[in-house]
């Protein structure tokens, strides 16, 4: 597993009180038990706060959109660490 994806499972794990959750780039909101739209809010806020990036409106609605998955959350935290740099 690469570094980003450890460490944003850690989050998710934090977020859904579940120590053992392993994140799959293939997963989405349906596979992970208690991700409804508050959990969602919360899980953006934790991610913007661990890794100091902040998410647009846009960014966040279109994450709850049909084939959206892990893989999908990834590459955008990706390209937000890259702009950051």
């Amino acid at each position: 597993m690469d570094n980003l994806l450890s460490r944003l499972e850690e989050v998710f794990r934090l977020v859904f009180d579940d120590d053992a959750l392993v994140l799959r780039d293939d997963m989405s909101a349906k596979d992970v038990e208690d991700w409804d739209s508050l959990q969602h809010i919360n899980l953006v806020i934790a991610v913007e706060k661990r890794f100091s990036i902040r998410f647009a409106t846009a960014e966040i609605s279109r994450l709850k959109e049909p084939g959206q998955n892990i893989g999908s959350f990834r590459r955008l935290l990706e390209e937000k660490l890259t702009a950051k740099a």
